[in-house]
């Protein structure tokens, strides 16, 4: 009788420290991975996380559903990070970010002009052709290659992360083709963060680019990394 109680009690000994080791691996993942989003996005629990809001194209005081959906993903991130938000629209806004990180949404042709004074201040390596370019519409130009743009079918977009004049905390650049591609770029960065971090020398500065295949059939979901941009992106002006 008494080898049989010890048995259970040996049994529920060996129970616990298994649960409380699983426990302790998950909270040391979720310890890891906030860290690491933190480091990646350049905010800190207790910051307030500026949302930069595009309009659509040639279409001012209107935002698209896709770019609504970009900003949620931002916010989602910021929120995940303990910080607050606030949204801000890109007519209205001037001037450094000083001491809040940033997040910036939408292409810099007709759509966001506070995304085309970071790219050609900060970002000079990228080029976006406009959308009547007799050969390569909306194009993206980076490094001696062309990523066209195809309507509903095929697109990219820019993810980039630099610190701007007069401020002391990081802008993150969402940039894409069109609201789709912004929609998409936005979620690949809340969700793949761990391959974003593999991916880039270093999460100070870093400049990437998404490609969108196959949008009629996956849409954003289908966002995944094309090439880090980053040898090129912030070396000089990308041939036009």
């Amino acid at each position: 009788m008494a080898g049989a109680i010890g048995d259970i009690v040996l049994g529920l000994i060996a129970s616990f420290l298994s649960g409380l080791a699983v426990w302790l691996w998950h909270r040391g993942k979720h310890s890891r991975d906030f860290r690491l989003r933190s480091r990646l996005v350049g905010a800190r629990p207790g910051d307030t996380c500026l949302l930069v809001m595009n309009n659509t194209h040639d279409a001012p005081g209107s935002t698209h559903h896709h770019d609504v959906q970009a900003l949620i993903e931002a916010a989602v991130l910021a929120h995940g990070l303990n910080c607050e938000t606030e949204v801000v629209s890109s007519d209205a806004f001037h001037g450094s970010n000083v001491d809040r990180p940033e997040f910036c949404i939408g292409g810099p042709l007709g759509s966001n002009a506070r995304s085309a004074g970071h790219l050609a201040q900060n970002v000079p390596g990228v080029f976006f052709h406009s959308f009547d370019h007799p050969e390569h519409p909306l194009a993206i130009e980076a490094g001696g290659e062309t990523y066209r743009w195809t309507r509903g079918v095929d697109e990219y977009a820019l993810i980039a992360k630099f610190t701007g004049p007069g401020g002391n905390r990081p802008v993150l650049l969402i940039c894409g083709q069109s609201a789709l591609g912004n929609h998409a770029a936005a979620y690949f960065l809340r969700r793949s963060y761990r391959e974003i971090a593999a991916t880039v020398a270093a999460t100070e500065r870093f400049c990437l680019l998404v490609r969108i295949p196959s949008i009629a059939t996956y849409g954003f979901h289908g966002v995944r990394l094309e090439r880090d941009l980053a040898s090129v992106a912030f070396a000089g002006p990308a041939a036009v």
